[in-house]
């Protein structure tokens, strides 16, 4: 067995050339998600299953991704980043058909297990492709991903809407949705970084447990995904069963909060690098919490569409920054991103669910008192996102060509 590892070599234009290929995919990634939201009184209503039948479907998503994330590391170094992350996201775009053909909870339930390890999966091996590009430029994009991603999600919400309000059966948006999405995502993969692993290469671990410095910067994650995914699933709902209004301004909700995410994520790259890391996520926090509060207290659909903004807004950099963080944080850079990581998507899956089972047993107003609560915890645990303001460690792209081992990615 040797210890050399495959190198390969890009030209500074094709890795700027595969920042724009992932940003795409960031960018179909959200547009799933986006069409999906929007659509989830719909599918409620077409199901026949109640706000805790709901909850409970939700939490499927849940645990197919903790199942099948750890394979997308696996089927990556087999298969190639480029290859694994092509197939992956046609996956993903193809499950958005499942959950509105569902007619009752039992179908709905094994939908959304499809939806969320497909979801898992192909987010895993975007995110890791995103990281080896930000590593090769030697600057931070991570927010900027992640804002591209909001700027998907938007534009699914804002198609999203349109359909609701229009009274479009959501099997035939999903349908068109998924077609659509699965030949951009198939375009935009053409030019992402076509890394291999060496043959030699012991596969990636089906399992690790995360150091934990990860547990610590993923509890901040946890409080930001978790506002993050019960306002992208619920924000539609709460304006519909709590201040009545129509299921096209219920959606509209969404499209707020959604674009809050890609507004202050595409600025994101900016803002850290002026103000730092921890002020950032500490403001973010006081934007949230307010947000919140106007979402609990809202007298109107108006009121409560201004929370659900702010929300956004409050929570919008803190994954990335998070990502960031870890990778600084001790000795195993990659093992801390994947416990981060696991932290935080597991989050933003599970809170669809526990706001579902808390609606159940109290009221939707109670379940966003505590998405308010959460959100507070990132003005108190900003400090632990101290080393997100050093610089983005990475090997530097030269004039001519960049090298580095493509069995780390």
């Amino acid at each position: 067995m040797t210890n050399d590892s495959t190198v390969t070599v890009y030209s500074t234009e094709q890795v700027k050339r595969a920042r724009i290929a992932v940003a795409a995919v960031f960018t179909v990634h959200g547009a799933v998600t986006g069409s999906f939201a929007t659509r989830v009184p719909w599918i409620q209503d077409h199901a026949g299953v109640s706000a805790g039948q709901l909850g409970l479907a939700l939490a499927f998503p849940a645990i197919g991704a903790s199942i099948a994330m750890p394979l997308a590391g696996r089927i990556s170094h087999r298969f190639g980043a480029r290859t694994a992350l092509r197939g992956l996201l046609t996956l993903w775009t193809l499950a958005l058909i499942l959950p509105a053909l569902a007619p009752n909870l039992l179908t709905l339930c094994a939908a959304l297990f499809v939806y969320g390890a497909t979801a898992g999966m192909s987010d895993v091996a975007m995110n890791a492709l995103g990281v080896e590009v930000e590593n090769r430029l030697d600057k931070s994009i991570m927010s900027g991903l992640h804002g591209m991603w909001s700027v998907g999600a938007l534009i699914g919400s804002a198609a999203g809407t349109v359909a609701a309000h229009t009274a479009t059966d959501a099997r035939t948006h999903h349908l068109a949705a998924a077609l659509v999405l699965t030949a951009l995502g198939l375009i935009a993969c053409r030019n992402v970084l076509d890394l291999q692993s060496h043959p030699d290469e012991e596969p990636p671990p089906r399992f690790t447990l995360p150091p934990k410095s990860a547990l610590i910067i993923g509890a901040v994650g946890f409080c930001a995904v978790f506002a993050e995914g019960a306002s992208l699933d619920w924000s539609a709902v709460y304006l519909r069963d709590v201040l009545d209004s129509s299921d096209g301004l219920a959606a509209a909700s969404t499209t707020a909060f959604a674009l809050m995410m890609a507004v202050a994520r595409i600025a994101g790259d900016r803002i850290v690098d002026r103000f730092g890391a921890v002020r950032t996520v500490r403001s973010g926090g006081v934007m949230a919490t307010a947000g919140g509060l106007l979402v609990v207290f809202s007298p109107s659909p108006a009121a409560a569409m201004c929370g659900f903004g702010l929300l956004g807004l409050g929570v919008a950099v803190v994954v990335p920054l998070a990502f960031a963080a870890a990778g600084r944080s001790g000795p195993n850079p990659s093992q801390a991103i994947a416990g981060v990581a696991t932290i935080t998507y597991t989050s933003g899956l599970i809170a669809p669910s526990a706001i579902g089972s808390l609606a159940e047993a109290t009221s939707l107003v109670v379940s966003f008192g505590v998405v308010t609560v959460l959100a507070f915890g990132l003005v108190l645990g900003a400090g632990v996102l101290r080393s997100a303001d050093r610089k983005v460690a990475g090997s530097a792209v030269g004039e001519g060509t960049t090298t580095k081992s493509a069995a780390g990615s």
